[in-house]
């Protein structure tokens, strides 16, 4: 089955060449949307841009320099190296955006929860830590184009074959969820065949899958791919394909600005887009997630 009102984009690479911020409980009744499982192969990336459309680079003017703002706690989107230094696909993305630009860059940590305070004081450019693009935090911010998207995954023990996760495949099977999340509230409205179990944390989570306390678990598909990348590498793997249902899972992730800077907005995707014509974007996506997430 193909994807359904998604317009995610996807390339084949070879050789193969080497986790949607906290998102708060939206529940609006929407059309169920999944992805087909071939979206899963680990050699497809994600584009969110054009591929006929080559957009003009835009005058800077004054502008010499970028100062991202990001946290460090987040990966392997952006964390910190035992040396201090930061790391990580966001990271990567910021100075591959300022050298696209031809711009110096500074990429400055911060706890997560002061980052829109710290860019609505001058205190940087942008925001560059996976936050969410939703209604809400428009209301205040600017935000580029998506660079990845907030897709929700199932994930089942690998001796156990369910083929594609779907309402009718997984009626009368118990289904993991984090509580109080957009991924329960998608369950509650469109699995209502399956019994849900609810959990307090991502981990409580995955262990009750290993420990056969449920058939399968649903949860972003970011973290679940790291997840899968390492200590679950050989009991489980993704079933099915991505859910990407903008009502609960958002528009995606991109980055922040003030509301009065588009110059600065239009920099931003037309960086964006020329890391994606040249592949560069797609190097940084398999860099970090092998695995791949969609």
């Amino acid at each position: 089955m193909s994807c359904q009102k998604s317009n995610i984009q996807y390339i084949r690479r070879f050789p193969f060449r080497a986790i949607v911020r906290r998102g708060a409980l939206l529940v609006v009744a929407a059309p169920l949307v999944w992805c087909a499982p071939a979206l899963g192969d680990p050699t497809f990336a994600p584009s969110f841009f054009d591929p006929h459309a080559r957009p003009t680079k835009p005058d800077l003017g004054n502008l010499h320099s970028l100062r991202f703002l990001t946290d460090s706690d987040y990966p392997p989107f952006h964390f910190e190296m035992p040396d201090g230094a930061l790391a990580g696909f966001d990271i990567d993305l910021a100075r591959a955006i300022c050298e696209t630009l031809k711009l110096s860059c500074t990429i400055q940590a911060r706890r997560f929860d002061t980052l829109v305070d710290a860019l609505k004081a001058d205190e940087g450019d942008a925001i560059i830590a996976s936050l969410r693009i939703d209604a809400k935090a428009r209301e205040t911010l600017d935000f580029t184009v998506p660079y990845a998207k907030n897709p929700a995954r199932f994930v089942r023990l690998r001796q156990t074959q369910l083929g594609e996760a779907s309402p009718e495949t997984l009626r009368g099977k118990f289904i993991g969820v984090v509580a109080k999340t957009a991924h329960e509230a998608y369950l509650d409205a469109y699995f209502k065949g399956s019994t849900r179990k609810t959990f307090d944390s991502q981990t409580a989570l995955t262990d009750a899958l290993k420990n056969g306390d449920v058939d399968v678990i649903f949860g972003d598909g970011a973290a679940l791919s790291v997840w899968l990348q390492g200590p679950a590498r050989d009991c489980c793997a993704f079933s099915g394909g991505s859910f990407l249902e903008s009502h609960f899972f958002g528009d995606g992730v991109g980055i922040a600005l003030k509301k009065d800077n588009p110059a600065l907005r239009q920099a931003l995707d037309y960086a964006l887009a020329d890391l994606w014509a040249r592949g560069v974007y797609t190097d940084l996506y398999l860099k970090y997630f092998p695995l791949g997430f969609y």
